[in-house]
């Protein structure tokens, strides 16, 4: 493994997340400010993201002031050196910082200071994955505070809700969720949502969903179905960019399942700002790039 390649592909990697929205993303917002021209607020606020977008983009600048958790998902061949990787991975978050891609945004709870290298217990989130493959997968999303803040998690039956332990009653708790937001996630958002599982991987793989492109729909067609009416369904509630009202509330729902215990039923909905950052290459073993993703 060269240190030095794989530490210069990583620190780029890393730029182009903070700074470089992905073109689907760009491209729903130029949909989502076409589809609600008719409501000022929506069309001001969507027509700021898009600047915001530009500006970044022009000077490498990051999208948002909260650079976010830094959530590494990799993909390996058997036998992978991970340590090794994951070292790399560490230097590479410590020399982005330095450069000013990330902001001093981990923060120690005890003290309330930051750590100056964004590399703390906790940060960043690594999941490796070793498979019958002879590349590297590498795939990089920050998720900022504010919209984890409002992720939510449900126990079925719902007796609030009238949701029951079914794909309707998960319907009624993701749209539950979208109304608690409202603006509070920085919407328009992207919901990834995981049916099933317990309660830690139900939110894993909630968060999973949103390294799928935006306009896919789940190969299951009731789940695929379940996106699209989740996603129709919100536009009717008013709610619009940063809750100040119009269609757009949402840019996109992902919806993903796991087995599930007897005793348990729970939908868990993760739900991603419209400055969704995320970002991804395909490397050789020893970190020569091959090619980008997103």
């Amino acid at each position: 493994m060269s240190k030095t390649l794989w530490e210069r592909h990583l620190v780029e990697l890393i730029r182009r997340t903070s700074t470089d929205l992905p073109a689907d993303v760009e491209t729903a917002l130029k949909r989502a400010m076409r589809q609600d021209s008719k409501t000022p607020s929506a069309k001001w606020v969507l027509n700021s993201m898009l600047e915001n977008v530009a500006l970044a983009r022009r000077n490498s600048t990051p999208l948002c002031q909260d650079t976010g958790t830094m959530i590494f998902t990799c993909r390996v061949p058997v036998g992978f050196d991970t340590n090794a990787l994951a070292a790399r991975i560490r230097a590479a978050i410590s020399r982005a910082t330095r450069l000013g891609y990330l902001r001093e945004n981990t923060i120690d709870p005890i003290s309330g200071r930051p750590f100056k290298t964004n590399v703390a217990p906790g940060a960043p989130v690594l999941h490796f994955e070793q498979g019958a493959r002879k590349t590297v997968d590498i795939r990089l999303m920050l998720k900022g505070g504010g919209c984890e803040n409002v992720g939510a998690q449900y126990a079925l039956p719902d007796e609030r809700l009238g949701a029951g332990r079914d794909l309707e009653g998960a319907r009624r708790c993701i749209m539950d969720a979208v109304w608690q937001a409202q603006g509070k996630g920085c919407s328009p958002g992207i919901l990834g949502v995981c049916i099933g599982g317990d309660r830690a991987t139900g939110a894993m793989h909630a968060k999973e969903q949103f390294l799928r492109k935006l306009g896919d729909r789940s190969p299951l067609k009731v789940l695929a179905a379940l996106e699209a009416r989740v996603l129709r369904d919100a536009a009717t509630l008013g709610i619009g960019p940063m809750g100040l009202g119009g269609t757009t509330a949402l840019l996109d729902v992902k919806v993903g399942t796991l087995s599930r215990l007897p005793a348990s039923f729970f939908v868990t909905v993760a739900y991603m700002c419209w400055s969704f950052r995320r970002r991804g290459a395909v490397f050789g073993v020893e970190g020569g790039l091959q090619r980008r993703l997103y």
